[in-house]
């Protein structure tokens, strides 16, 4: 009961929803920045074999450090508030983004690729029209995954970096005088947050596929 109580005071007195808020804007912020560097490098390197041979090590790199200490490093470079944390989100994010868009551009149909040569249809007009759109499954899959580890990604960095958001509540919560009904409460929040963006998500991946099969 003491973690509702704490849960529901958090919401009516709107703390805990300005919290999520700020996570949010963080995620999101640091979700838009990787799928716009994401997608083209993803492309790249799936039609380069020499780009993917220089930025693969590097991806792999990111993947073997964990958030938790890259965050002390970019308060040094960018101090704190939401540019550092942006800055972590999209490097947590942009690895599920430029594989998902790698896959998704490899496995297209290379006979549809080939007809659409055959119509005349230049390199910008099959990246624009064929090989992006047949793509997108793959990629917003790619950004759906991603989009939840942002969320994870923008609490560290809240945690680390200061900020007002659920990462700050975290650590307030779990302060000289631990309060374990608040951190349930921002746990609780915390994992209504990805399941909605997940669901949100698989929803607009779905219609963006339907109407695709009826175009």
């Amino acid at each position: 009961m003491r973690v509702w109580d704490t849960l529901w005071a958090g919401l009516t007195d709107g703390y805990l929803i300005l919290a999520a808020r700020e996570t949010l804007i963080a995620a999101l912020f640091g979700c838009i920045a990787a799928t716009l560097i994401g997608i083209p490098l993803g492309y790249l390197i799936a039609r380069s074999r020499i780009v993917a041979a220089t930025l693969g090590p590097y991806l792999a790199a990111s993947q073997a450090v964990p958030a938790v200490a890259l965050a002390p490093l970019l308060v040094i470079w960018l101090g704190y508030g939401l540019l550092p944390i942006t800055v972590l989100c999209t490097i947590i994010v942009i690895f599920p983004v430029v594989i998902s868009t790698a896959l998704g551009i490899r496995e297209l149909d290379q006979d549809i690729i080939d007809a659409a040569r055959l119509d005349g249809a230049g390199r910008l007009d099959l990246v624009r029209r064929i090989e992006m759109p047949l793509a997108l499954p793959s990629i917003l899959a790619g950004i759906r995954t991603g989009f939840t580890l942002s969320i994870t990604g923008a609490v560290v960095g809240e945690m680390v970096m200061g900020g007002d958001g659920l990462g700050a509540a975290l650590s307030k919560g779990q302060g000289s005088t631990a309060n374990v009904a608040q951190l349930f409460a921002v746990i609780a929040i915390l994992i209504v947050l990805a399941v909605g963006i997940y669901l949100l998500l698989t929803y607009v991946e779905r219609v963006l596929d339907i109407r695709k099969g009826i175009s």
